[in-house]
């Protein structure tokens, strides 16, 4: 519980990125994500669109779902990481599913629950 307790403190007020392409996935993470205290301030469901959100900044930490559509999201996960952007995948397929450049960033496994999500985003920071 005490550690709960701490990541809620630190999540707090953290503005998120979400990256997720299935609708009902990301209302669900951005409700985890209100209860966690942090507030949503950009969200994309295609590369392209992630990517023009990406360069818009506005955000502490991204959440990208490492599948949009068939698409690989590393193009926007090179981006954050060159411009030293926190961020964390989700993944159906977990560490397993990332290219060897990205094996060491946080990766919380689909189907998550709200301290795998809290856990992953605090070890992004």
């Amino acid at each position: 519980m005490l550690v709960l307790d701490l990541w809620l403190m630190e999540l707090q007020g953290l503005r998120v990125f979400l990256v997720e392409d299935e609708s009902l996935v990301a209302m669900s993470v951005e409700d985890m994500l209100a209860d966690l205290g942090c507030i949503v301030t950009a969200q994309a469901g295609s590369v392209p669109e992630a990517l023009e959100k990406a360069r818009s900044g506005g955000f502490d930490v991204a959440l990208l779902d490492v599948s949009l559509h068939g698409i690989k999201v590393f193009r926007v996960a090179e981006f954050l990481s060159d411009h030293g952007i926190p961020f964390a995948f989700a993944s159906g397929y977990g560490r397993a599913g990332l290219p060897e450049a990205f094996r060491t960033r946080p990766v919380v496994q689909k189907p998550f629950v709200q301290d795998e999500l809290s856990a992953a985003l605090t070890a992004a920071l």
